[in-house]
């Protein structure tokens, strides 16, 4: 089964919304931006009936290099999770 494109999204969403191409691309960009903004502001974004972005801080570690087995060091960074929420689990189980 091949996953839906970003343009069949946007399409599915119109016919079922009623809304046009244009419009539902500009929601999608807008809770995009929302959602950035948020995580980087407090630390977490909740989509309702999907889950939650929360931004997490990895360690650095120890590391190999794959080619010549030398050991590098990795950096601490900041990345961002997503959580999928108890309802969705529960509908795709």
């Amino acid at each position: 089964m091949a996953r839906m494109t970003q343009t069949e999204i946007i399409n599915s969403m119109a016919e079922a919304s009623g809304m046009s191409k244009k419009d539902v691309k500009g929601f999608f960009d807008s809770l995009a931006e929302l959602a950035t903004k948020e995580v980087k502001k407090n630390g977490e974004f909740t989509v309702p009936g999907f889950g939650k972005l929360v931004k997490a801080t990895r360690k650095a570690r120890e590391g190999r290099n794959p080619a010549t087995g030398a050991v590098i060091k990795i950096p601490a960074k900041t990345t961002v999770k997503f959580r999928l929420g108890k309802a969705m689990k529960d509908a795709v189980s």
